[in-house]
């Protein structure tokens, strides 16, 4: 279904992506970041607080560590200014390249099993997929975020994967 090099670039994908977003978005005040536009996770703050949060979840699921605090409600709130939001968010992408980079054909076969808060059981999917899902995942927070700058009359990111350059 899917390979190293699928994997190596998403990842560098996700962390070019969320370079922009940061430089974009460095210059809205706070409560602007963190005012309620109606989506999902409410604000451009609160859903790549989601976002981050939820990589931080599969990475734990994927290469180990220490799982991320609260839940999915809690998500929102993880870091509460986009200087915090940003270092935390450098960290995770590393760490996301680190582990593309590592891995092996053999580490994207068999299953991934996991206790789900948000369905409360335990669930077993195709590790392949579960990999596919946060990549998508990713872009689809990104998508709510590009759309809420773009309604904020705000400059959205080039999110086109085909202009992403060979050094990002």
């Amino acid at each position: 279904m899917i390979d190293r090099a699928y994997c190596v670039l998403m990842a560098r994908y996700n962390a070019w992506q969320n370079r922009q977003l940061f430089e974009l978005l460095k210059p809205l005040h706070l409560a602007e970041l963190t005012r309620d536009r109606g989506a999902f996770f409410g604000s451009i703050l609160g859903t790549l607080n989601h976002l981050l949060w939820g990589d931080l979840l599969w990475m734990v699921r994927l290469d180990g560590g220490e799982r991320p605090a609260g839940g999915i409600g809690d998500s929102t709130t993880l870091h509460p200014t986009l200087g915090a939001w940003d270092a935390a968010r450098f960290r995770a992408d590393g760490r996301i390249m680190a582990w593309a980079d590592r891995l092996n054909a053999v580490d994207l076969t068999g299953d991934l099993s996991w206790y789900s808060g948000a369905l409360g059981r335990h669930v077993t999917k195709p590790i392949a997929q579960c990999i596919v899902h946060m990549f998508n995942h990713q872009t689809h927070h990104r998508g709510q975020v590009h759309a809420m700058m773009t309604a904020a009359g705000l400059k959205g990111a080039v999110s086109d994967l085909v202009f992403m350059s060979e050094d990002a």
